[in-house]
C-alpha cells in the first residue's frame, strides 16, 4: 500500500457507496469503515520509520510543463495528522451507518462522508502546493454537501452556503498566495519550499504571500472574524459534525500554518498577526459558549476558542508553544469527537439536544455518562486525561510567550475556567439534576453510537496515563517537522508542585463556581451582550451578501441596457485607453516617414479617401454616404494595385461593388431619413472615433518600422509552393494556411447576408 493508494482508494468508496448502501443495509457503515481503518492501519506502520527520521515521498506526473505533480509528502507531522483523519474516519463511518439509518439518500450521505475524508487526507499528505489545493476545494464542496443535508431546511441551506462562501473565498485567498510563494523556489514542491526559508523570507513577496495565506487558513479554521460559519454549520447531522468540526476540516487551517511555519514562521509579522487574532479568537469563541443552550452549539463555539488556541501558539513558535500546539491538537480531537457524537446520541435518543429540556439522563444510560464523563474530563484539563497534559503545556507557553506574556496568561486562563464551567454544565445539567418530560422515552445508545466514543475517550485515558510511553512517539517527530530546531519534550502527567500546577488548580476551582453561581453567571453575560453585542456575524453577512446582490443586480441593470452601440463603444473606448496608456509608457515611438518618395498620385488618391469618409461621416444622405464609403473602397483596391496586390485589388473591387448593389437594394426599405442623435452624441462618437483610429494609426506605424524577429513573409515564401503546391501566396494564405480564418469571414459575410434578406422579407409581409 502506498500514500496515493489509500487517498484513491477513499475516492473510489464515495463514488461507489452511494450505489452499493442498499444491498449492504445495515452493515454498510461497518464494511466502508473497513477502507479508513486499513489507510490507520498503514500509516501506523510508517510511525518506526518516521521516528527514524525518514520522510516518506511519493510522485505522480501530473502538468510536468508547469512543474505541478501529484506528489505526497509524509513525515512526522503528515503521520500524526493522518492518523488523526483516519482514525476517528474509522469510528464515524460505523457511527454514521447507523445514526442515518431513518434518513434519505444515506449511501449519497456516505459517499460524501468518503470524499471528504480523502479530500482532508489529501491535505495532510500532499506534497505539492497545487495538489494541497485541489484537496483544499475538495474540502469546500464536500462540506458544503454534507452541511446541507438536510436541504429541506433553510437554515441548513443557509448555513452550507456561509461554509462554502466563506472557505471558498478563502481559497481565492489561498492559490494567490501559493503562486506568490512558489515564484522564489521556481517550484511547488515543499520538499524544496521547506528546506529554505530565506528565500521567500528576503523576498519582496514575503507579505503578500503570507497575507493570502492566512486569509485560506484563517477562514478555513473559523478564526475571528470568520468564526460565525462553523456555529452555523452545526445544522449538519451529527456525524458531519462530530468529524469535520471537530478534528478535520477546521483544523486544515492550522495544519496548514504549521506546515508552512517552517516557511514562513519565525518573522515579527507572523507572530503577531498570529497571536492577535488567535487569542481574540480564543477568548471569543469562550464567551459566546457561555450563554448557548443548544449541546452542539455550545461544542461548536469551544471549538473556535480551542481553534484560536492552536493558532496562538503556532505564532508564539516557543518550544513550550510548538509542544503543546501538538499535543492540543490530538487532545482536542479525541475529546471534542467523543462529545459531537454523544451530543447526537442524546439528541436521537431524546429528541432534543437543548441543554434546558435535559436531565436524568444517567439512569437510562449509565455507560454513555461515563465516556461523555471522561472526555469532559480531558476538556477540563484534570488528570489523568491527556486534556491535563495540554493544558499544562498551554499555560508553560504563555507563561514563556516573548511578549504580552500577562495578557495571555490571562485570556488563557478564562478560557479555560470557561471550558471547566461548561464540562460541569454538561455532565451534571444532562446526566443529573431534575428529569424533564421528554418527547420519547431515552434510551441507551447502540453499539454503533457509542463504540467511537468510548474508544477514543479510551484512548486519551491511555494516552494520559502512559505519555512518555505512547503519547511522545507520536507526537515528537511532529513537533520536528513544523520546527525542525525545537526538540519535543518529554511528556510526563506529574511535574511536581509549580506555578502552572496552581494555575491548573486554579482553574478547576474558578469554573466549578462558576457553575456553582450560573444563574447570576448568565444574567452578567446576558447584559453584557445585550449592551456591546447585540449584533450576529452571520446576520450580518447575510446582510451583506444581500445587499451586495441588490448593488450587483443594479450595476448588471447599468451594463447590460440592450443598446450594442454603446456595449461596442465600451470595448472601443476601454481597448484604446490600455492601448494608449502602453503607448506613453513604452519607448519612443520612431517612424521612418520620407515624403519624397510618395508618388503625388497616390498621395491624391490619399487625400481623396480622406474627403470620402468625412463626407461619408457628415452627409445627411444615406446614397451620398453610400457613394462615399465606395470611393473609400476604391481608393484601398488603387493603393493595392500601386503596390502590386493585384490579388487583393481584384477581391477589394468585386466586394465592394457587391456590398454597393446589396447596400442600394436595401436603402428601398428603410424609412426616411431621420437624425435620432443630438450634437452632444455626435461629439462624443466622433472622440471615441479618432481615439481608436489615433492608436490603430500609431500601432500600424510602429509596426511598420520594428522588428521583432525574422519576418512571416519568408515563411510564406518558402512553404507556398513546397508544402501547398501554389504559386499565388496571397491564395495560398486564404486557403491553405488561413483557410479557418477564410471560412470564418465567408460565414460571418453568409449570416450577415440571411440577416438582411429577413429584414426586408419580414418588412414585406408585414406591409402586406
Amino acid at each position: 500500500m502506498s500514500t496515493g493508494l489509500v487517498v484513491l482508494l477513499l475516492i473510489i468508496l464515495a463514488g461507489v457507496a452511494p450505489l452499493t448502501r442498499r444491498y449492504l443495509k445495515g452493515m454498510a457503515g461497518w464494511i466502508y469503515a473497513v477502507f479508513p481503518f486499513g489507510g490507520f492501519v498503514y500509516y501506523l506502520s510508517l510511525l518506526p520509520r518516521i521516528n527514524a527520521g525518514e520522510v516518506i515521498t511519493e510522485r505522480f506526473s501530473w502538468i510536468p510543463v508547469y512543474g505541478i505533480d501529484f506528489s505526497f509528502y509524509v513525515d512526522g507531522f503528515g503521520v500524526l495528522f493522518s492518523l488523526i483523519v483516519l482514525g476517528i474516519g474509522t469510528f464515524i463511518m460505523v457511527y454514521a451507518g447507523y445514526y442515518m439509518k431513518p434518513y434519505p439518500m444515506k449511501g449519497r450521505f456516505l459517499g460524501y462522508l468518503a470524499l471528504f475524508m480523502a479530500s482532508m487526507l489529501g491535505i495532510v499528505v500532499s506534497g505539492n502546493l497545487i495538489t494541497m489545493f485541489v484537496f483544499w476545494e475538495l474540502t469546500s464542496i464536500s462540506s458544503f454537501m454534507l452541511i446541507g443535508y438536510y436541504h429541506e431546511k433553510p437554515e441548513a441551506r443557509m448555513a452550507a452556503l456561509h461554509a462554502l462562501l466563506i472557505t471558498g473565498f478563502g481559497g481565492l485567498a489561498l492559490i494567490g498566495g501559493f503562486v506568490l510563494l512558489a515564484i522564489p523556489y521556481g517550484t511547488y514542491e515543499l520538499s524544496v519550499i521547506l528546506t529554505d526559508p530565506a528565500a521567500i523570507q528576503n523576498s519582496n513577496l514575503y507579505v503578500p504571500a503570507l497575507l493570502l495565506i492566512l486569509v485560506g487558513a484563517f477562514t478555513k479554521s473559523a478564526q475571528f472574524p470568520f468564526h460565525f460559519w462553523l456555529p452555523g454549520a452545526m445544522a449538519a447531522p451529527s456525524p458531519v459534525s462530530a468529524y469535520l468540526h471537530s478534528a478535520t476540516m477546521v483544523k486544515a487551517g492550522v495544519f496548514l500554518l504549521a506546515r508552512l511555519n517552517p516557511v514562513l514562521g519565525g518573522t515579527d509579522l507572523w507572530m503577531i498577526l498570529l497571536t492577535t487574532f488567535g487569542a481574540t479568537t480564543m477568548v471569543v469563541g469562550a464567551w459566546l459558549s457561555i450563554t448557548q443552550t443548544d449541546l452542539k452549539r455550545i461544542l461548536a463555539y469551544t471549538t473556535v476558542s480551542a481553534l484560536g488556541t492552536l493558532v496562538l501558539l503556532i505564532g508564539t513558535g516557543t518550544k513550550y508553544a510548538i509542544n503543546a500546539a501538538i499535543i492540543f491538537l490530538l487532545v482536542h480531537a479525541l475529546y471534542k469527537g467523543t462529545l459531537f457524537m454523544m451530543a447526537g446520541n442524546i439528541e436521537k435518543m431524546t429528541g432534543t439536544r437543548d441543554i434546558t429540556k435535559l436531565g436524568g439522563l444517567y439512569k437510562y444510560m449509565p455507560f454513555a455518562a461515563v465516556v461523555m464523563g471522561l472526555a469532559l474530563v480531558s476538556m477540563a484539563g484534570i488528570p489523568p486525561l491527556l486534556g491535563f497534559i495540554g493544558k499544562e503545556l498551554i499555560y508553560e507557553a504563555k507563561m514563556y510567550a516573548p511578549t504580552a506574556r500577562v495578557v495571555l496568561i490571562a485570556a488563557s486562563f478564562f478560557t479555560n475556567v470557561v471550558l471547566v464551567f461548561l464540562s460541569f454544565r454538561l455532565f451534571f445539567d444532562v446526566f443529573k439534576g431534575t428529569e424533564p418530560s421528554y418527547e420519547k422515552k431515552p434510551a441507551a445508545p447502540s453499539l454503533a453510537l457509542i463504540i467511537g466514543p468510548f474508544f477514543l475517550v479510551l484512548a486519551s485515558l491511555v494516552l494520559g496515563v502512559y505519555p512518555t510511553a505512547i503519547a511522545t512517539p507520536l507526537t515528537s517527530q511532529a513537533v520536528l517537522s513544523i520546527s525542525p530546531f525545537i526538540e519535543a519534550i518529554t511528556l510526563k502527567i506529574w511535574h511536581g508542585f509549580n506555578l502552572v500546577l496552581g494555575l491548573s488548580a486554579l482553574t478547576v476551582l474558578s469554573g466549578y463556581l462558576m457553575y456553582r453561581h450560573k444563574k447570576k453567571v448568565f444574567i452578567v453575560a446576558d447584559k453584557l451582550n445585550i449592551k456591546y453585542f447585540t449584533r450576529e456575524f452571520s446576520r450580518t453577512f447575510t446582510t451583506s451578501i444581500d445587499s451586495f446582490l441588490v448593488f450587483a443586480k443594479g450595476q448588471t441593470k447599468n451594463l447590460q441596457h440592450g443598446y450594442h452601440r454603446f456595449y461596442l463603444m465600451t470595448v472601443f473606448v476601454v481597448a484604446s485607453v490600455l492601448v494608449w496608456t502602453m503607448i506613453w509608457r513604452a519607448d519612443p515611438i520612431i517612424l521612418e516617414i520620407n515624403f519624397s518618395e510618395m508618388p503625388l498620385n497616390l498621395v491624391a488618391v490619399v487625400v481623396l479617401i480622406i474627403a470620402a469618409a468625412l463626407s461619408a461621416v457628415t452627409s445627411h444622405s444615406r446614397v451620398i454616404a453610400l457613394v462615399a464609403m465606395g470611393v473609400i473602397g476604391f481608393g484601398i483596391a488603387i493603393i493595392f494595385i500601386a503596390f502590386s496586390g493585384t490579388d487583393l485589388a481584384i477581391t477589394m473591387i468585386l466586394v465592394e461593388t457587391l456590398m454597393i448593389i446589396l447596400a442600394m437594394a436595401l436603402l428601398l426599405q428603410l424609412p426616411a431619413y431621420k437624425i435620432y442623435s443630438d450634437t452632444g452624441a455626435r461629439m462624443r462618437d466622433g472622440l471615441v472615433a479618432v481615439l481608436v483610429g489615433s492608436f490603430m494609426m500609431v500601432m500600424v506605424l510602429q509596426a511598420g518600422t520594428s522588428q521583432l524577429g525574422e519576418p512571416i513573409s519568408e515563411f510564406f515564401k518558402e512553404k507556398s509552393y513546397t508544402e501547398a503546391f501554389g504559386r499565388n501566396i496571397v491564395n495560398v494564405i486564404l486557403v491553405d494556411f488561413r483557410a479557418l480564418d477564410t471560412l470564418g469571414e465567408i460565414t460571418v459575410i453568409a449570416i450577415a447576408a440571411l440577416g438582411i434578406y429577413s429584414m426586408i422579407k419580414f418588412t414585406k409581409n408585414k406591409q402586406v
